[in-house]
């Protein structure tokens, strides 16, 4: 018997170890520190990381995409307010201004209650634990999802397509999902998939592959759409970043040539490609 209880004795030892090196339950952060947070996961350990210095963006500096903030700006002061809301996806053209609307929106409406969680797509199998720490706080959560996409069979796609509106538990009314991406479905589409489609009754039905990727961008009950900006648009986000810079208008004119020749050599003519003229030119000049 004395054998036995010191081979128990160890055992427990053994167990009480291994227990150590388990990841425990994520710890809730101090909410009173930062208006937004990263998920981090590290060597086993999650949890919420309080971002110092929020990208700082006006919605007002966010041009031409007027019908598109509306949408969004107007969604967001409903789920402020405690009223019904929708998940948001924001697809299209690149640098069009579909992260950075996200973003205003917290220097925005930070002060009365609303905060922003990044979350990079390789942790959304963690939304189940993060969307736990919020229940029940007064603040309003926004999960930010950037540049989203996913491959076939990727364990993150069905974690997201749980949060949204599959899951047995009930995601609670103070988060919201709010994802970017450049594909509309989030998922590639190939050329094969749309010859599986069927005719029914004269209707076309797509085939099993195409509704699956269709599926989990339906469960974002609103959808805004970006698209690339005309030659004219570009140079008025131009010669805003510019006057915000403290260019004169002369100098703003003056400068209208090399802000085609910069678009032309970076192959687009977007809101980021305009802001980032304008830091170079207004920096050559010493502004």
């Amino acid at each position: 018997m004395n054998e036995l209880n010191r081979l128990l004795a160890r055992a427990e030892c053994v167990l009480e170890r291994f227990e150590a090196t388990l990841p425990g339950l994520p710890a809730a952060p101090d909410w009173g520190v930062a208006t937004a947070f990263r998920w981090r996961r590290r060597h086993g350990r999650a949890w919420l990381q309080a971002v110092a210095r929020p990208h700082d963006i006006r919605l007002a500096d966010l041009q031409d995409i007027d019908e598109q903030k509306r949408r969004i700006d107007d969604n967001t002061r409903q789920f402020l307010a405690g009223r019904r809301a929708n998940n948001v996806l924001l697809t299209g053209a690149r640098g069009t201004g579909k992260s950075s609307l996200v973003k205003a929106l917290l220097s925005e409406y930070g002060e009365r209650g609303l905060r922003l969680i990044e979350v990079d797509k390789s942790d959304l199998v963690d939304l189940p634990d993060i969307v736990e720490l919020l229940d029940g706080r007064p603040e309003r959560f926004i999960l930010f999802c950037d540049d989203l996409s996913f491959e076939e069979g990727e364990a993150a796609y069905k974690a997201l397509k749980s949060v949204l509106d599959g899951s047995v538990s009930a995601v609670p009314d103070n988060v919201l999902v709010y994802a970017t991406s450049n594909r509309r479905h989030l998922m590639p589409e190939y050329h094969d998939e749309n010859l599986k489609a069927r005719h029914v009754d004269g209707e076309i039905h797509p085939g099993e592959a195409t509704e699956e990727k269709i599926s989990l961008s339906e469960r974002f009950g609103l959808w805004v759409s970006f698209y690339p900006f005309s030659q004219d648009e570009y140079l008025a986000i131009v010669a805003y970043w510019l006057g915000q810079f403290g260019l004169k208008p002369k100098a703003i004119e003056r400068a209208r040539q090399e802000a085609l020749q910069w678009a032309l050599m970076r192959g687009s003519r977007s809101g980021r490609v305009a802001w980032q003229f304008a830091r170079d030119y207004a920096g050559r000049l010493g502004e």
